[in-house]
């Protein structure tokens, strides 16, 4: 356990990258929608993701007043999320050995 990605194991950040690794791309209300976080709350966990390279964050103004905000995840990112599934797969094997018949 102690080697799993802790970036990723967040809850909201799991939610995040799930999300996005299950789409082309994301809107920021929709991200937010998803997680029930706040929008404070949602742009920090975006911002340690984008920090890591595991996201790509475009920010945009739509009619110069609206921001419009589209977040993708990356092909590092993807084999973050990849690794991070695995690691979880093989703790649940080790731990089913443990259970007694």
């Amino acid at each position: 356990m102690a080697r799993l990605n802790k970036l990723i194991h967040e809850p909201a950040r799991l939610a995040i990258m799930s999300a996005l690794n299950a789409c082309t791309m994301a809107e920021f209300l929709f991200l937010q929608e998803l997680t029930g976080l706040t929008k404070g709350n949602l742009s920090s966990h975006l911002s340690k993701l984008e920090k890591a390279g595991y996201i790509l964050i475009n920010k945009q103004f739509v009619r110069k007043k609206i921001p419009h905000t589209t977040i993708r995840i990356t092909n590092e990112g993807k084999a973050a999320l990849h690794n991070y599934w695995e690691q979880l797969d093989r703790i649940r094997e080790v731990t089913k050995k443990w259970q007694k018949d």
